[in-house]
Protein backbone atom coordinates (compact mmCIF):
# COMPACT_ATOMS: atom_id res chain seq x y z
CA UNK A 1 0.00 0.00 0.00
CA UNK A 2 1.27 3.37 -0.78
CA UNK A 3 1.61 6.15 1.49
CA UNK A 4 0.46 9.64 1.58
CA UNK A 5 3.83 11.12 0.76
CA UNK A 6 4.20 9.12 -2.34
CA UNK A 7 0.86 9.95 -3.78
CA UNK A 8 1.18 13.14 -3.38
CA UNK A 9 4.16 13.21 -4.72
CA UNK A 10 3.21 11.51 -8.15
CA UNK A 11 0.59 13.66 -8.77
CA UNK A 12 3.19 16.04 -10.58
CA UNK A 13 4.21 13.87 -12.67
CA UNK A 14 1.00 13.31 -14.44
CA UNK A 15 0.49 14.75 -17.93
CA UNK A 16 -1.10 18.13 -17.79
CA UNK A 17 -4.59 18.12 -18.79
CA UNK A 18 -6.65 20.08 -15.90
CA UNK A 19 -7.48 23.62 -17.22
CA UNK A 20 -8.71 26.44 -14.70
CA UNK A 21 -10.05 29.77 -15.05
CA UNK A 22 -9.01 29.79 -18.72
CA UNK A 23 -5.12 28.30 -17.47
CA UNK A 24 -3.46 24.46 -17.85
CA UNK A 25 -2.67 23.73 -14.68
CA UNK A 26 -0.66 20.91 -12.90
CA UNK A 27 -1.61 18.37 -10.27
CA UNK A 28 0.28 20.45 -7.71
CA UNK A 29 -1.81 23.46 -8.18
CA UNK A 30 -2.42 25.34 -4.68
CA UNK A 31 -5.94 24.98 -5.85
CA UNK A 32 -6.11 21.10 -5.56
CA UNK A 33 -3.87 20.79 -2.72
CA UNK A 34 -7.06 20.73 -0.31
CA UNK A 35 -8.61 17.91 -1.85
CA UNK A 36 -5.17 15.57 -2.71
CA UNK A 37 -4.65 16.60 1.51
CA UNK A 38 -8.62 14.92 2.09
CA UNK A 39 -7.19 11.58 -0.21
CA UNK A 40 -3.71 11.81 1.67
CA UNK A 41 -5.58 10.67 4.59
CA UNK A 42 -6.92 7.94 3.22
CA UNK A 43 -3.38 6.32 2.93
CA UNK A 44 -2.00 7.46 6.24
CA UNK A 45 -4.93 5.71 8.41
CA UNK A 46 -4.24 2.23 5.95
CA UNK A 47 -0.91 2.53 7.59
CA UNK A 48 -1.98 3.30 11.49
CA UNK A 49 -2.48 -0.58 13.50
CA UNK A 50 -5.46 1.87 15.21
CA UNK A 51 -8.32 1.65 12.09
CA UNK A 52 -6.78 -1.34 9.76
CA UNK A 53 -9.92 -2.96 10.95
CA UNK A 54 -11.77 -1.30 8.90
CA UNK A 55 -8.97 0.57 6.41
CA UNK A 56 -7.64 -2.48 5.06
CA UNK A 57 -8.95 -6.20 3.50
CA UNK A 58 -7.90 -9.34 2.03
CA UNK A 59 -7.75 -9.30 -1.84
CA UNK A 60 -9.95 -11.80 -2.90
CA UNK A 61 -6.96 -12.09 -6.40
CA UNK A 62 -4.15 -12.55 -3.97
CA UNK A 63 -4.45 -12.73 -0.68
CA UNK A 64 -2.94 -9.79 0.17
CA UNK A 65 -3.82 -7.52 2.48
CA UNK A 66 -4.82 -3.92 0.58
CA UNK A 67 -6.43 -0.75 0.64
CA UNK A 68 -10.38 -1.40 1.28
CA UNK A 69 -10.96 1.06 -1.70
CA UNK A 70 -9.46 -1.38 -4.25
CA UNK A 71 -11.41 -4.06 -2.46
CA UNK A 72 -14.25 -6.13 -4.09
CA UNK A 73 -16.93 -6.56 -1.43
CA UNK A 74 -17.04 -10.82 -0.80
CA UNK A 75 -19.65 -10.80 1.87
CA UNK A 76 -21.80 -8.51 4.42
CA UNK A 77 -19.69 -8.03 6.70
CA UNK A 78 -17.16 -6.57 3.93
CA UNK A 79 -20.19 -4.52 3.38
CA UNK A 80 -20.41 -3.13 7.18
CA UNK A 81 -17.11 -2.21 7.18
CA UNK A 82 -17.10 -0.40 3.64
CA UNK A 83 -19.62 1.79 5.75
CA UNK A 84 -18.53 1.93 9.19
CA UNK A 85 -14.82 3.26 7.34
CA UNK A 86 -17.08 5.25 5.54
CA UNK A 87 -17.92 7.05 8.67
CA UNK A 88 -15.37 7.07 10.22
CA UNK A 89 -12.97 8.81 7.66
CA UNK A 90 -15.67 11.10 6.96
CA UNK A 91 -15.55 12.15 10.66
CA UNK A 92 -11.58 12.79 10.34
CA UNK A 93 -12.14 14.93 7.21
CA UNK A 94 -15.07 16.51 7.72
CA UNK A 95 -16.96 15.58 4.43
CA UNK A 96 -16.64 13.91 1.65
CA UNK A 97 -13.46 11.21 1.59
CA UNK A 98 -13.64 11.18 -2.19
CA UNK A 99 -12.31 7.21 -3.25
CA UNK A 100 -16.43 6.09 -2.52
CA UNK A 101 -16.55 6.74 -6.23
CA UNK A 102 -13.81 4.36 -7.38
CA UNK A 103 -14.43 1.33 -5.45
CA UNK A 104 -18.33 1.71 -6.32
CA UNK A 105 -17.68 1.54 -10.09
CA UNK A 106 -14.92 -1.09 -9.65
CA UNK A 107 -17.59 -3.46 -7.82
CA UNK A 108 -20.55 -2.57 -10.20
CA UNK A 109 -17.76 -3.32 -13.01
CA UNK A 110 -16.93 -6.99 -11.42
CA UNK A 111 -20.38 -7.96 -11.74
CA UNK A 112 -20.96 -6.59 -14.94
CA UNK A 113 -17.82 -7.72 -17.24
CA UNK A 114 -18.68 -11.44 -15.57
CA UNK A 115 -22.60 -11.70 -16.81
CA UNK A 116 -21.36 -9.70 -20.15
CA UNK A 117 -18.58 -12.26 -21.12
CA UNK A 118 -21.28 -15.57 -19.76
CA UNK A 119 -24.09 -13.95 -21.97
CA UNK A 120 -21.50 -13.75 -25.02
CA UNK A 121 -20.16 -17.25 -24.71
CA UNK A 122 -16.62 -16.51 -24.78
CA UNK A 123 -17.04 -14.41 -27.71
CA UNK A 124 -15.84 -10.86 -24.95
CA UNK A 125 -12.96 -11.18 -22.28
CA UNK A 126 -14.09 -8.38 -20.41
CA UNK A 127 -14.10 -10.12 -16.93
CA UNK A 128 -10.53 -11.17 -17.50
CA UNK A 129 -9.43 -7.61 -19.03
CA UNK A 130 -10.85 -6.50 -15.52
CA UNK A 131 -9.55 -8.84 -13.04
CA UNK A 132 -6.17 -8.36 -14.61
CA UNK A 133 -6.88 -4.22 -14.11
CA UNK A 134 -7.70 -4.77 -10.69
CA UNK A 135 -4.41 -6.73 -9.00
CA UNK A 136 -2.64 -3.76 -10.63
CA UNK A 137 -5.17 -1.24 -8.98
CA UNK A 138 -4.72 -3.22 -6.05
CA UNK A 139 -1.03 -3.85 -5.41
CA UNK A 140 -0.16 -0.17 -6.59
CA UNK A 141 -3.24 1.53 -4.24
CA UNK A 142 -4.39 3.43 -7.09
CA UNK A 143 -7.14 6.30 -6.28
CA UNK A 144 -10.58 5.73 -8.64
CA UNK A 145 -12.91 8.29 -9.64
CA UNK A 146 -15.93 7.35 -11.03
CA UNK A 147 -17.13 9.19 -14.59
CA UNK A 148 -21.05 8.23 -14.54
CA UNK A 149 -23.28 11.15 -15.39
CA UNK A 150 -23.40 12.64 -18.70
CA UNK A 151 -24.30 16.27 -20.00
CA UNK A 152 -27.52 14.62 -21.46
CA UNK A 153 -28.41 17.49 -23.79
CA UNK A 154 -31.75 17.57 -24.26
CA UNK A 155 -33.37 15.71 -21.39
CA UNK A 156 -36.80 14.63 -22.99
CA UNK A 157 -34.60 12.52 -25.61
CA UNK A 158 -32.97 9.49 -25.49
CA UNK A 159 -29.42 9.14 -26.44
CA UNK A 160 -29.69 8.14 -29.79
CA UNK A 161 -32.30 11.03 -29.78
CA UNK A 162 -29.63 13.75 -29.16
CA UNK A 163 -29.40 15.93 -32.04
CA UNK A 164 -25.47 15.95 -31.05
CA UNK A 165 -24.75 12.42 -30.24
CA UNK A 166 -21.57 13.37 -28.46
CA UNK A 167 -24.64 14.23 -25.34
CA UNK A 168 -23.64 10.78 -24.03
CA UNK A 169 -19.88 9.15 -24.00
CA UNK A 170 -20.20 6.84 -26.71
CA UNK A 171 -17.79 4.58 -28.81
CA UNK A 172 -17.02 6.89 -31.95
CA UNK A 173 -14.46 3.51 -33.65
CA UNK A 174 -14.07 0.25 -33.10
CA UNK A 175 -10.06 -0.79 -33.87
CA UNK A 176 -8.45 -4.39 -33.58
CA UNK A 177 -6.55 -2.98 -30.70
CA UNK A 178 -9.01 -1.00 -28.58
CA UNK A 179 -11.75 1.80 -28.92
CA UNK A 180 -12.10 5.35 -29.81
CA UNK A 181 -14.67 6.96 -27.20
CA UNK A 182 -16.18 10.69 -27.69
CA UNK A 183 -18.18 12.58 -25.18
CA UNK A 184 -18.55 14.66 -21.61
CA UNK A 185 -18.80 13.34 -18.41
CA UNK A 186 -19.88 15.68 -15.80
CA UNK A 187 -19.80 16.67 -11.92
CA UNK A 188 -17.03 13.96 -11.54
CA UNK A 189 -15.72 14.75 -7.59
CA UNK A 190 -11.97 13.84 -7.10
CA UNK A 191 -11.06 13.00 -11.05
CA UNK A 192 -8.36 15.74 -11.20
CA UNK A 193 -6.23 14.22 -8.55
CA UNK A 194 -7.15 10.55 -9.22
CA UNK A 195 -4.72 7.75 -10.72
CA UNK A 196 -8.10 6.33 -12.99
CA UNK A 197 -11.41 7.02 -13.67
CA UNK A 198 -13.34 4.22 -14.38
CA UNK A 199 -16.04 4.69 -16.32
CA UNK A 200 -19.67 3.17 -16.67
CA UNK A 201 -23.06 4.25 -18.39
CA UNK A 202 -25.56 6.46 -16.80
CA UNK A 203 -28.95 4.96 -17.69
CA UNK A 204 -30.74 1.91 -19.04
CA UNK A 205 -30.21 1.40 -22.92
CA UNK A 206 -32.33 0.17 -26.16
CA UNK A 207 -30.90 -2.01 -28.67
CA UNK A 208 -29.83 0.95 -30.98
CA UNK A 209 -28.25 2.58 -28.06
CA UNK A 210 -24.73 0.06 -27.77
CA UNK A 211 -22.66 2.48 -28.80
CA UNK A 212 -23.41 4.17 -25.20
CA UNK A 213 -23.05 0.96 -23.39
CA UNK A 214 -19.50 1.16 -23.10
CA UNK A 215 -17.68 0.49 -19.47
CA UNK A 216 -13.71 0.81 -19.27
CA UNK A 217 -10.67 2.43 -16.75
CA UNK A 218 -8.10 4.75 -17.95
CA UNK A 219 -5.40 6.79 -16.15
CA UNK A 220 -6.81 10.21 -15.46
CA UNK A 221 -4.02 11.76 -17.59
CA UNK A 222 -4.47 9.87 -21.02
CA UNK A 223 -4.00 11.59 -24.28
CA UNK A 224 -7.52 12.99 -25.38
CA UNK A 225 -8.49 13.71 -21.85
CA UNK A 226 -9.11 17.25 -20.61
CA UNK A 227 -10.68 18.59 -17.51
CA UNK A 228 -12.21 21.35 -16.60
CA UNK A 229 -11.98 22.04 -13.00
CA UNK A 230 -14.64 23.87 -10.53
CA UNK A 231 -12.16 23.64 -6.64
CA UNK A 232 -14.46 24.29 -3.77
CA UNK A 233 -11.84 25.02 -1.31
CA UNK A 234 -12.36 26.58 2.45
CA UNK A 235 -11.19 30.15 2.53
CA UNK A 236 -7.68 30.48 3.13
CA UNK A 237 -6.43 31.15 7.23
CA UNK A 238 -2.94 33.05 7.30
CA UNK A 239 -3.44 33.63 11.38
CA UNK A 240 -6.27 31.08 13.33
CA UNK A 241 -5.60 27.21 11.75
CA UNK A 242 -8.00 25.13 11.62
CA UNK A 243 -7.69 21.48 12.67
CA UNK A 244 -7.87 20.20 8.56
CA UNK A 245 -8.28 21.89 5.66
CA UNK A 246 -11.07 19.98 3.62
CA UNK A 247 -11.42 20.75 -0.13
CA UNK A 248 -12.88 18.70 -3.08
CA UNK A 249 -12.81 19.41 -6.74
CA UNK A 250 -15.42 18.31 -9.40
CA UNK A 251 -14.09 18.25 -13.36
CA UNK A 252 -15.86 18.25 -16.44
CA UNK A 253 -13.89 14.88 -17.94
CA UNK A 254 -14.24 15.83 -22.04
CA UNK A 255 -13.28 12.74 -23.96
CA UNK A 256 -12.00 13.82 -27.19
CA UNK A 257 -11.59 11.07 -29.49
CA UNK A 258 -9.91 9.31 -26.67
CA UNK A 259 -8.38 6.00 -27.79
CA UNK A 260 -8.72 2.82 -25.06
CA UNK A 261 -6.81 -0.06 -25.42
CA UNK A 262 -8.95 -3.74 -25.34
CA UNK A 263 -7.77 -4.85 -22.12
CA UNK A 264 -9.16 -1.49 -20.25
CA UNK A 265 -12.38 -2.23 -21.70
CA UNK A 266 -15.28 -3.99 -19.36
CA UNK A 267 -18.26 -3.46 -21.55
CA UNK A 268 -18.68 -2.58 -25.28
CA UNK A 269 -22.28 -2.68 -26.77
CA UNK A 270 -24.20 -5.23 -24.31
CA UNK A 271 -26.83 -2.74 -24.37
CA UNK A 272 -28.91 -4.84 -21.67
CA UNK A 273 -25.92 -5.00 -19.51
CA UNK A 274 -25.42 -1.29 -20.07
CA UNK A 275 -28.36 -0.08 -17.90
CA UNK A 276 -27.81 -3.17 -15.43
CA UNK A 277 -24.40 -1.48 -14.89
CA UNK A 278 -25.52 2.03 -14.81
CA UNK A 279 -27.71 0.49 -11.88
CA UNK A 280 -25.42 -1.19 -10.00
CA UNK A 281 -22.90 1.82 -9.62
CA UNK A 282 -25.90 3.89 -8.54
CA UNK A 283 -26.80 1.20 -6.06
CA UNK A 284 -22.97 0.91 -4.25
CA UNK A 285 -22.82 4.35 -4.00
CA UNK A 286 -26.12 5.02 -2.50
CA UNK A 287 -25.10 2.75 -0.48
CA UNK A 288 -22.20 4.35 0.64
CA UNK A 289 -23.89 7.47 1.50
CA UNK A 290 -25.20 5.10 4.69
CA UNK A 291 -21.63 5.96 5.73
CA UNK A 292 -20.66 9.44 4.45
CA UNK A 293 -24.42 10.66 5.56
CA UNK A 294 -24.76 9.57 8.65
CA UNK A 295 -20.97 11.12 9.56
CA UNK A 296 -21.98 14.71 8.00
CA UNK A 297 -25.03 14.29 10.40
CA UNK A 298 -22.67 13.92 12.96
CA UNK A 299 -20.91 17.15 12.27
CA UNK A 300 -24.21 18.88 11.80
CA UNK A 301 -25.24 17.75 15.25
CA UNK A 302 -21.93 19.22 16.32
CA UNK A 303 -22.51 22.78 14.74
CA UNK A 304 -25.63 22.65 16.36
CA UNK A 305 -25.03 21.74 20.19
CA UNK A 306 -22.25 24.14 20.44
CA UNK A 307 -23.79 26.72 18.00
CA UNK A 308 -26.79 26.42 20.89
CA UNK A 309 -24.48 27.12 24.16
CA UNK A 310 -22.44 29.71 22.00
CA UNK A 311 -25.69 31.63 22.26
CA UNK A 312 -26.94 30.35 25.54
CA UNK A 313 -30.03 28.75 24.42
CA UNK A 314 -28.72 24.88 25.29
CA UNK A 315 -31.42 24.26 27.56
CA UNK A 316 -34.25 25.65 25.34
CA UNK A 317 -37.03 22.76 24.68
CA UNK A 318 -37.03 24.20 20.76
CA UNK A 319 -33.47 23.99 20.14
CA UNK A 320 -33.55 20.17 21.93
CA UNK A 321 -36.07 18.80 19.53
CA UNK A 322 -34.27 20.28 16.52
CA UNK A 323 -31.04 18.72 17.44
CA UNK A 324 -33.05 15.41 17.69
CA UNK A 325 -34.48 15.83 14.58
CA UNK A 326 -30.65 16.23 13.31
CA UNK A 327 -29.94 13.13 15.35
CA UNK A 328 -33.31 10.85 13.38
CA UNK A 329 -31.91 11.84 10.04
CA UNK A 330 -28.40 10.90 10.63
CA UNK A 331 -29.03 7.84 12.50
CA UNK A 332 -32.40 6.96 10.18
CA UNK A 333 -29.80 6.89 7.04
CA UNK A 334 -27.00 4.64 9.17
CA UNK A 335 -29.56 1.92 10.38
CA UNK A 336 -30.56 2.02 6.45
CA UNK A 337 -27.40 1.12 5.18
CA UNK A 338 -26.46 -1.40 7.96
CA UNK A 339 -29.80 -3.17 6.94
CA UNK A 340 -28.95 -3.07 3.38
CA UNK A 341 -25.55 -4.39 4.50
CA UNK A 342 -26.52 -7.53 6.17
CA UNK A 343 -28.92 -8.44 3.51
CA UNK A 344 -26.57 -8.05 0.86
CA UNK A 345 -26.56 -10.77 -1.63
CA UNK A 346 -25.00 -11.71 -5.05
CA UNK A 347 -28.10 -11.04 -6.50
CA UNK A 348 -29.57 -8.00 -8.04
CA UNK A 349 -32.92 -6.36 -9.25
CA UNK A 350 -33.93 -6.86 -12.66
CA UNK A 351 -37.04 -4.74 -14.19
CA UNK A 352 -39.81 -6.68 -15.23
CA UNK A 353 -37.69 -9.70 -13.46
CA UNK A 354 -37.48 -9.36 -9.97
CA UNK A 355 -34.42 -10.43 -7.73
CA UNK A 356 -31.90 -12.86 -9.52
CA UNK A 357 -28.05 -13.88 -8.90
CA UNK A 358 -25.58 -11.79 -10.96
CA UNK A 359 -22.11 -11.65 -11.09
CA UNK A 360 -19.31 -14.07 -9.63
CA UNK A 361 -20.65 -14.18 -6.48
CA UNK A 362 -19.50 -10.82 -4.57
CA UNK A 363 -21.47 -9.23 -2.12
CA UNK A 364 -24.33 -6.36 -3.70
CA UNK A 365 -26.05 -4.24 -1.12
CA UNK A 366 -29.90 -4.67 -0.81
CA UNK A 367 -31.20 -2.01 -2.99
CA UNK A 368 -35.02 -1.47 -1.28
CA UNK A 369 -32.73 -0.12 2.30
CA UNK A 370 -29.72 1.46 0.09
CA UNK A 371 -32.38 3.41 -1.49
CA UNK A 372 -33.99 4.40 1.22
CA UNK A 373 -31.58 5.32 3.60
CA UNK A 374 -30.08 7.67 0.60
CA UNK A 375 -33.46 9.00 0.24
CA UNK A 376 -34.03 10.37 3.33
CA UNK A 377 -30.45 12.08 4.11
CA UNK A 378 -30.74 13.38 0.26
CA UNK A 379 -34.05 15.44 1.08
CA UNK A 380 -32.88 16.69 4.63
CA UNK A 381 -30.31 18.60 2.91
CA UNK A 382 -31.48 21.95 2.87
CA UNK A 383 -33.93 21.07 6.06
CA UNK A 384 -30.73 20.54 8.23
CA UNK A 385 -29.04 24.04 6.71
CA UNK A 386 -32.60 25.50 8.24
CA UNK A 387 -31.58 23.81 11.25
CA UNK A 388 -28.13 24.91 11.81
CA UNK A 389 -29.89 28.54 10.48
CA UNK A 390 -32.41 28.70 12.95
CA UNK A 391 -30.30 28.24 16.00
CA UNK A 392 -27.53 29.95 15.08
CA UNK A 393 -29.04 33.07 14.20
CA UNK A 394 -27.55 35.81 11.56
CA UNK A 395 -23.95 35.28 13.04
CA UNK A 396 -22.85 33.68 10.47
CA UNK A 397 -23.67 35.13 7.80
CA UNK A 398 -21.72 38.65 8.51
CA UNK A 399 -18.55 37.09 10.55
CA UNK A 400 -15.88 39.52 10.37
CA UNK A 401 -12.86 38.17 8.14
CA UNK A 402 -9.54 36.82 9.55
CA UNK A 403 -7.86 40.18 8.75
CA UNK A 404 -10.48 42.42 10.82
CA UNK A 405 -9.73 40.04 13.79
CA UNK A 406 -6.22 40.65 14.14
CA UNK A 407 -6.10 44.11 13.15
CA UNK A 408 -5.43 46.34 15.98
CA UNK A 409 -7.51 48.79 15.37
CA UNK A 410 -10.62 46.02 15.68
CA UNK A 411 -9.84 43.09 17.50
CA UNK A 412 -10.32 44.24 20.80
CA UNK A 413 -13.59 45.70 19.80
CA UNK A 414 -14.52 42.75 18.00
CA UNK A 415 -13.83 40.48 20.36
CA UNK A 416 -15.89 42.57 22.80
CA UNK A 417 -19.05 42.17 20.79
CA UNK A 418 -18.90 38.56 19.25
CA UNK A 419 -18.38 37.30 22.28
CA UNK A 420 -21.92 35.61 24.28
CA UNK A 421 -21.32 32.85 26.53
CA UNK A 422 -19.11 33.87 29.41
CA UNK A 423 -17.98 30.61 30.00
CA UNK A 424 -16.39 30.18 26.85
CA UNK A 425 -13.09 31.45 25.81
CA UNK A 426 -13.42 34.25 22.87
CA UNK A 427 -10.30 32.31 20.84
CA UNK A 428 -13.12 29.37 20.97
CA UNK A 429 -15.64 31.07 20.14
CA UNK A 430 -14.04 32.61 17.50
CA UNK A 431 -13.06 29.60 15.90
CA UNK A 432 -16.31 28.25 16.10
CA UNK A 433 -17.83 30.66 14.01
CA UNK A 434 -15.51 31.03 11.38
CA UNK A 435 -15.88 27.16 10.92
CA UNK A 436 -19.61 27.64 10.84
CA UNK A 437 -19.33 30.13 8.39
CA UNK A 438 -17.17 27.44 5.88
CA UNK A 439 -19.90 24.97 6.23
CA UNK A 440 -22.89 27.28 5.88
CA UNK A 441 -22.25 30.45 4.30
CA UNK A 442 -19.18 29.97 2.27
CA UNK A 443 -18.87 29.55 -1.89
CA UNK A 444 -17.72 25.66 -1.06
CA UNK A 445 -20.64 25.43 1.40
CA UNK A 446 -23.26 25.83 -1.30
CA UNK A 447 -21.55 23.46 -3.77
CA UNK A 448 -21.81 20.34 -0.78
CA UNK A 449 -25.09 21.13 -0.26
CA UNK A 450 -25.67 20.76 -3.75
CA UNK A 451 -23.53 17.77 -3.66
CA UNK A 452 -25.24 15.87 -1.11
CA UNK A 453 -28.71 15.76 -2.33
CA UNK A 454 -27.65 14.91 -5.86
CA UNK A 455 -24.18 12.88 -5.32
CA UNK A 456 -25.18 9.19 -6.11
CA UNK A 457 -28.89 10.55 -7.92
CA UNK A 458 -31.29 13.07 -6.82
CA UNK A 459 -34.06 11.85 -4.46
CA UNK A 460 -36.33 11.26 -7.28
CA UNK A 461 -34.31 8.67 -8.77
CA UNK A 462 -34.08 6.64 -5.43
CA UNK A 463 -37.84 7.17 -5.21
CA UNK A 464 -38.29 5.80 -8.67
CA UNK A 465 -36.18 3.06 -7.65
CA UNK A 466 -37.87 2.18 -3.88
CA UNK A 467 -41.06 2.38 -5.78
CA UNK A 468 -40.61 0.20 -8.88
CA UNK A 469 -38.10 -2.79 -6.63
CA UNK A 470 -40.90 -3.17 -3.80
CA UNK A 471 -43.40 -5.66 -3.86
CA UNK A 472 -46.71 -3.53 -3.44
CA UNK A 473 -48.41 -6.37 -3.95
CA UNK A 474 -47.80 -8.18 -1.26
CA UNK A 475 -49.00 -5.52 1.15
CA UNK A 476 -52.16 -5.28 -1.25
CA UNK A 477 -52.32 -9.09 -0.20
CA UNK A 478 -51.77 -8.57 3.61
CA UNK A 479 -54.89 -5.97 3.61
CA UNK A 480 -57.00 -8.30 0.95
CA UNK A 481 -56.74 -11.09 2.91
CA UNK A 482 -57.65 -9.10 6.80
CA UNK A 483 -60.74 -7.90 4.87
CA UNK A 484 -62.12 -11.41 3.43
CA UNK A 485 -61.17 -10.17 -0.11
CA UNK A 486 -59.81 -12.81 -2.94
CA UNK A 487 -55.99 -12.35 -2.14
CA UNK A 488 -53.82 -11.86 -6.00
CA UNK A 489 -51.30 -14.98 -6.58
CA UNK A 490 -47.85 -13.24 -8.35
CA UNK A 491 -48.10 -13.68 -12.05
Amino acid sequence: MRTKEQYLKSLPKKNRNLFLNGEKISRDDDALMMAANVIGVTFDLAQDPKYQHLTTAKSHLTGETINRFTHVHQNTDDLHKKQDMTRMYCHKVSQCIGRCMGVDALNAINSVSFEADKANKGKTQYYPNFLKWLERFQKEDLVGSCAQTDVKGLRLLRPAQQPDPDQYLHVVERKKDGIVVRGCKVHITFASVADEILVVPTRALTKDEGDYAVAFAIPADTEGIKQVLSPHNMRKRDFIPRGFDFGFVDSYVIFDDVFVPWDRVFLCGEYQHGGICALLFALFHRHSYSGCKPAVGDMLIGFAALAAEMNGIEKAPHVREKIAELIKIAELGYAAGFTASAMGKPEVYIPGVGMMPYGPGACIPNSIYANVGRCLTGEAVFHEQQILCEIAGGMPATFPHEGDLKNAETKALLEKYIKRNQEISIEEQIKFWMLFYDYTNSGSSGAIAYGAMHGGGSPIMEQIAIYGQYDIEARKNIVREIAGMEVKKKK
